[in-house]
């Protein structure tokens, strides 16, 4: 894990590789002591923790973090500029959210944000090394993950109340049979729907 005597802001998205529904960023300031609390409650990457413990982590975050923000790209916005283009919109909303432009920001991945004018270092497996871009990880994938859930009701069939936008097999026959909603994104589809 990197550490810093200073305070770290850490960027991550969720849901790039969904057919349905927008792509979700958080970030999230932590100083060391913040830091170390949230390990020692077990925040790490996010794709190796349970549900019910990443939603045990989200209080903790939002109390032990500085600041904390999220941003969200549309279904829509996606189809428009594409996913990576997208998913910076949504990293610089999260962003601009924060009271203070951090002075570095440190983003999960290979890529950069593009549009961002100040300081970056991307982090490949950021979240096994950055407890700011674990957590970030946690609050994005929770918020996302609510968002789907409510919309399962208004979009039934599909599975999104298990699946939360993320191409199962059952989600895949789904679109066959029903065909795409609104918030789909038409350009994950076309291998599915012709």
């Amino acid at each position: 894990m990197i550490s810093s005597s200073q305070e770290v802001t850490g960027v991550d998205e969720v849901g790039r590789g969904c057919l349905f529904g927008p792509v979700f960023a958080g970030t999230v300031v932590l100083d060391d002591v913040a830091a170390i609390k949230l390990i020692n409650a077990g925040l790490k990457d996010s794709k190796v923790l349970n549900s019910k413990k990443r939603a045990s982590l989200v209080p903790l975050i939002q109390k032990h973090a500085k600041s904390w923000a999220l941003g969200q790209a549309s279904a829509y916005e996606i189809d428009t500029f594409g996913i990576r283009a997208a998913t910076e919109r949504a990293m610089l909303r999260s962003l601009k959210q924060l009271p203070n432009k951090p002075s570095l920001i440190f983003v999960d991945g290979l890529l950069p944000i593009r549009l961002w004018d100040g300081n970056q270092n991307t982090l490949v497996r950021g979240e096994s090394q950055s407890p700011s871009i674990a957590a970030a990880s946690v609050l994005a994938k929770e918020a996302r993950d609510a968002l789907i859930k409510n919309l399962a009701a208004q979009y039934p069939g599909y599975g999104l109340e298990t699946n939360v936008g993320y191409g199962t097999k059952f989600h895949r026959k789904a679109l066959l049979e029903l065909g795409a909603s609104k918030l789909h994104r038409k350009s994950f589809l076309s291998k599915i729907i012709n």
